[in-house]
This record gives C-alpha cells, structure tokens and sequence, in this order.
C-alpha cells in the first residue's frame, strides 16, 4: 500500500527520518529483576506489544521447594504510539473522513466557480452570495458529521433533584470546531460573541474537568450529594453551586437549585414566608435577566436584546432592581443564615462584584466568562477579549493547560500561525486541512499568510502542505486511499503529481482496486495515466498466465504493439502445433 515507506524520498509528502525529541514511554509491568528476555512485536494499530519474561528460579523446578516468592513466567504490556487521548476510534475517524469529503469538495467547486465569476467581473452579481456564507454552511455541515452528545438513559420518573442531564460525553475535536466556527465563520453573531463563549463553555465545561476543578464538576458533586440531604439549605455546597452556576451563566440551573429551598415544601411554607419570598424574588431577578442576544434555545431564560440601546436600558433597570432587593427591610426579617448570606452573595455575582466571581469560579475561563456577563458585557473586539483573557489567567493559573484552551488564545491572539499549531498538535491533521478554510474566510490576513507561495516549502503555500500531509495519511490506508485524490486535486502545485504516484501505486492484480484506480482517472480526466495503468494491468496478468484478462486490458488501452506481439507469438506457436503433427503423421 502507498503511505510513509523506509525510504523518506518514496512517500507522498517527503519526511525526515531524523527523530529531534524523541518520547519516553514509562512500562509497568511488576516483575522482579533481573529480566531475562524482552519481545517486543507489533499489535494492532499504532501500539507495540511488549513481552517481559522473567528468570526462572533455579529452586523452582525443584520438586517440594514450596517458595511461593519465586517468580516465573512474565508480563504483556501494550504501548499506545500517539500522543491522542483515544476520545475517537478507527471508525469513526474514518466515517468522519469520509462524511467531510463531500462538504470539502463542495466548498472547493464554489471557490473555484467564485473565482471564475470575479475574473469576468461578474462578482457585483445581485445573485452574488457572499463567500462566508457558503463557508458557514461548509462548517455546519462538518459540526454536524461530528456528532452531539446524545442523552443517557434515564429513569421514567425523573428525580426533582436532578439538575444536570445525564449526557454523553463530548469530544474535544467538535468543541474545537465550534470554537473556530463561532471567531471565523459565523459574521452574524460577531456582535455578540461573549454571548456565543457563555453557550460554548456550557457545552463543554466538563471536558475542561479533565484537567482540574470547574463549576461542572462542582455540580456533578452537589448532585451526588442533594440526594442524602434534607434541608439542601442548610449545607455550604448548594450556596457554592448557585453561585457558582450562576457566575458562568446557567440561569436554568440556578433557578432549579433555588425553587429545592426548603421554604418551597408545604409544611414549612407558613413558618417561612419571608425567607421564601426572598428566595423567589432572587429567582425571577435570574429569570429576567437580559441578554445581548438574538435569540435564546427553548428552555433557557433571560431576555433577549438585539440592539445595544435598548439591552442597556433593560440592563440598567435590572440592576436597579437587583440594588433596590438588596436594601430590602426584608433581609432583617430573615431568620435563617445560610440562606441570608447566600442570597446576598447571589446577589453580589449579579452586581458584578469582581471579588465574589473570583471566587466562585474555578478556572480562568469561567472567571473570564463571568466578566462578560456581569462587568463587561460590552466587550467588544478580539484585542480587549485576549487582553482580558491574559488578566483572568493570572488571577487564575493553572498548572496544566487543557488544549482547548491553547487554542482559544491562539484564536485571541489573531495568532494563526499558533491556531495552525495547536490544531496540528491537538487535533491532528484533518483539522488543519479542514479548518484552514474557516480560518482564510475570518481573517485576510490569515487568508495571505496560508496562500503565500514559500520557496522553503518547495514553492507552496501552508494551506497546501497541510492538505498533502492529509492526503499522505489517507493514501497509507487501505480503507481511506480512494478519498486522497479529493485533496490532491485541490492542491494546485504539487497535488496532480502526486495523484499519478499514488495511483501508480495502487495493486493492479486485484481487479475491484484496479477498477476503482480507473474511475478515478475517469473523474479527473487523466487519460494518459488510465492508458498507463491498464497497460501495466495487461502486461502483469499476462506474465502470470491470465492470457485473457492480459489481452483484454490491453485492447483497453488501445496498445497495439504488445498486442500485434502477442499476435504474433500465438501465430508462431499454433503455426509451431499444427507443423509438429504434421510430422508426426
């Protein structure tokens, strides 16, 4: 099969052999020293086997010696090859490598069709789409291959304490892609990108668990505990949930955690009218909260606000409202503690208290989204988002950083040699040749930086290397090789070139592979190379005794000369027949 071979100038994508950082592999296998023998062998995929095999004991085969300490035999350990954290398997990397080929191939026939309008200055056409549109739908299309999370099973009778859906685990990969779709491709909600960020981290809060505390894992905690408690109130965790909850801007959430106050049950009503009235009215202050935004999903509250004057009167109103519960005469009437104090630290987050939200969030991104919410939530333009991202990051460090968020600076950063990298790194190269789309439609800059012709790279562009080192890996599969000459055509320079080796690569003793290799030329019109291939075909079955499979192929490619040849060579010897029996009569 063609892919990466021993010798780097026979691959697709010429590569260095050398190794600069090579990557240490701790082995645990638990066997005593001293190891007489190692196997090591390949297993399935990218993993080694490795064998330990430990020194058989020279009183162990003696009968009766009863040491139980001596050790024979020894220890299998498989050792994954790749830096990936296996959130995706084989499948279905390849069902998303091929469910992406045809949205990719669709973006390239309307680019090339733009591009072929502009030339004859047809671009001002009032059937003219702009082109971030066709990469909008191109990107929806790509989000939608990845999956959503899909709801686990659930009790028929759902428990009123349950406040966090049980959900599948997302992927990183489709948080990546939404987050470089909602900076690049989505023009209509750049005015209200922070708002965007609340719904994101919503999304994928818990993948950033992975790497230490958040206010997700806070919940998946206080839901375990809501269980056991009687008085929900009355335990520090619930007033930490809240507010926790509601810094990041989960107003569904709050509001639930709020209405399991013990002053809602019946027979407590009466003695806890106050408090309860207090608790309410915090709980539509949440409700009512306005946001800058077109609209919001089923289900989640706030009110929306499209344009700027008129969320600002809402919001200031909002405020005074929140001002006015906090000098309520009420507060004094309020017997119970907890709840007074929580209600007020409530309260504090809605104010935008920068020492309250510091406080009760966990990561920097959190405190970064409370700020959009409830201090700065006009913030607008990626240079004040990435300066404020650097002030939340120092006030909340963190001693590993989620890849994910080396992206999201990038993104900030209006890096995109760093967003290219993270992507590589991260996510491997399919997003790099997938994304680098979204990335030429939100920047011009990005856009003359990946198009740039490099002498460096032999004379092409970023977004062309990306694409041929996508391609490379394609074509080192049996299941995937077909698909690579999507991409190889859309590489201007280098990428027909390569199409030809990889289709001279192709076995042609297996007649299905052959015939797949010949429709591809179909498509692309590569006659001389079909001629070609039917030809080696012809020659290779007719060596090994398929004398007609050999002949027919070559009448396919229209080779007369091998077949006046092999005329001739049939004429000889029925001529060389017929004279023998002759002879013999």
């Amino acid at each position: 099969m063609p892919g990466r071979m021993s010798d780097p100038s026979d691959s697709l994508v010429p590569f260095s052999p050398d190794v600069r950082d090579p990557v240490v592999y701790s082995l645990h296998h638990d066997l005593k020293a001293p190891i007489s023998r190692l196997s090591i062998s390949w297993s399935k995929g990218n993993c080694l086997r490795v064998s330990f095999f430990g020194k058989k004991s020279s009183n162990s085969s003696a009968e009766g010696s009863g040491n139980s300490n001596d050790q024979i035999g020894g220890k299998v350990v498989e050792v994954k090859l790749s830096s990936e954290d296996g959130e995706i398997d084989e499948a279905q990397k390849r069902r998303i490598a091929y469910g992406s080929v045809s949205p990719f191939a669709l973006l390239q026939s309307r680019k090339n069709s733009m591009s072929l309008l502009s030339k004859m200055s047809m671009g001002s056409s009032t059937y003219h789409v702009e082109w971030w549109e066709h990469v909008m739908e191109y990107s929806k299309d790509i989000n939608l291959l990845l999956g959503s999370p899909k709801p686990l099973p659930s009790p028929v009778i759902e428990d009123p304490k349950t406040v966090l859906k049980a959900m599948e685990k997302p992927t990183c990969l489709k948080a990546a892609w939404e987050l470089m779709e909602i900076f690049y491709a989505d023009k209509q909600s750049q005015a209200w990108l922070p708002e965007s960020l609340v719904d994101w981290l919503a999304d994928y809060d818990n993948l950033l668990s992975e790497t230490g505390t958040t206010v997700y894992s806070k919940l998946v905690d206080l839901q375990k505990e809501l269980v056991t408690l009687q008085a929900v109130e009355d335990n520090p965790k619930y007033w930490e949930g809240i507010s926790s909850a509601l810094a990041v801007g989960w107003l569904e959430i709050v509001v639930k955690l709020l209405r399991l106050h013990g002053s809602y049950q019946l027979d407590q009503l009466g003695n806890r009218e106050t408090e309860n009235g207090l608790v309410e009215a915090v709980a539509v202050l949440i409700s009512k909260m306005p946001r800058i935004r077109t609209e919001l999903a089923v289900g989640r509250l706030g009110e929306c606000y499209k344009t700027k004057p008129d969320f600002v009167k809402a919001w200031e109103k909002w405020r005074g409202q929140i001002t006015k519960l906090e000098c309520s005469a009420f507060w004094v009437q309020c017997d119970h503690r907890q709840t007074r104090e929580g209600l007020k630290n409530v309260l504090q987050i809605m104010l935008g208290n920068t020492n309250s939200l510091n406080t009760v969030t966990s990561h920097w991104i959190e405190l970064y989204i409370s700020h959009f919410l409830y201090v700065r939530p006009f913030t607008m333009g990626l240079e004040s988002m990435y300066s404020l991202a650097q002030k939340c990051m120092q006030l909340k460090p963190t001693s590993s950083t989620h890849r994910l968020m080396g992206l999201l600076l990038g993104i900030l950063g209006e890096n995109t040699e760093v967003v290219l990298a993270e992507c590589s790194r991260s996510f491997g190269p399919w997003m790099v040749a997938h994304a680098v789309e979204l990335l030429t439609a939100g920047s011009k800059q990005a856009e003359i930086l990946l198009h740039e012709e490099r002498y460096n790279l032999g004379g092409i562009s970023i977004e062309e290397l990306h694409r041929l080192v996508y391609a490379q890996i394609l074509s080192s599969h049996a299941l995937t090789w077909q698909i690579a000459p999507i991409y190889l055509t859309s590489c201007t320079k280098q990428g027909m070139g390569l199409l030809e080796i990889l289709l001279y690569k192709q076995p042609i003793q297996h007649n299905h592979l052959l015939l797949k290799s010949l429709e591809i030329c179909r498509l692309y019109e590569l006659d001389s190379i079909s001629s070609n291939i039917m030809k080696i075909a012809g020659i290779h079955h007719w060596k090994h005794g398929k004398k007609g499979s050999g002949i027919f192929w070559l009448q396919q490619a229209q080779d007369e000369v091998r077949l006046n040849r092999i005329a001739q060579q049939l004429f000889d010897f029925v001529g060389k027949s017929i004279s023998d029996e002759s002879f013999k009569v």
